[in-house]
């Protein structure tokens, strides 16, 4: 744990500055509160990372729409992978899509996800550290409020940018928004909470995105 502190001591040394700086603004508004401040912080982060939020949905929903033609694609080179993976090559050229770049904003926020986890067990408050129902977001949630929370947020947004599900795809829908509730039971609660608003904020910011789709259906209905 030592080796991995050390190794985001920068990022945890910036975080705690800028949650500082959230907190301040919470004051001059009268509203002084660390747990406003985390989702002051995140709304910001997450603004900061919209343009590869659209890069990481348009790759996923191009993935989607190809999936019939690599099917057959592996269906017909299913013994030459050298020409499996040239003409899996060419289709996501044609399609316009990147694999890896449903990736992109989870590797994004990886760093920042380690930096809050010890930003704020270390953190030393300069004020009130209770936020609602909790005494401290250092500790875990004493209700499991926020860890619900951020199973069903994780459901939720799963489910938005998922059409066409494969028995696997099924399976981690289910497994991933249960993981990640069960390991939030142990987490501190600012921690938590952050990851419930970064997953509201990726809900609004993929709904603005597919709101012209939506209307060019209706009225296509």
């Amino acid at each position: 744990m030592d080796f991995l502190w050390s190794l985001f001591e920068p990022i945890v040394h910036f975080l705690q500055t800028v949650l500082d700086f959230f907190y301040h603004v919470t004051s001059l508004a009268g509203l002084e509160n660390y747990g406003l401040a985390i989702i002051l912080m995140t709304i910001v982060i997450k603004m900061l990372l919209y343009p590869l939020t659209v890069k990481q949905v348009r790759s996923m929903k191009g993935m989607q729409e190809i999936q019939p033609e690599m099917k057959r694609l592996q269906t017909k080179y299913k013994n030459n992978p050298q020409m499996l993976q040239q003409e899996m090559g060419k289709l996501y050229k044609e399609a316009g899509v990147n694999p890896l770049a449903g990736c992109l904003p989870l590797f994004a926020q990886m760093p920042i996800l380690m930096g809050m986890f010890y930003a704020l067990r270390d953190l030393s408050y300069a004020g009130d550290p209770n936020f609602l129902w909790m005494a401290t977001l250092s500790d875990p949630d004493p209700y499991y409020v926020l860890p619900v929370l951020s199973a069903l947020t994780t459901f939720i947004q799963q489910k938005q940018t998922t059409t066409e599900m494969n028995q696997q795809m099924k399976m981690m829908m289910v497994f991933m928004p249960i993981f990640i509730g069960w390991i939030s039971l142990s987490f501190p609660a600012g921690l938590v909470l952050y990851w419930v608003t970064m997953n509201i904020m990726q809900i609004l910011q993929q709904w603005w995105m597919y709101r012209g789709e939506e209307t060019a259906k209706k009225g296509a209905a």
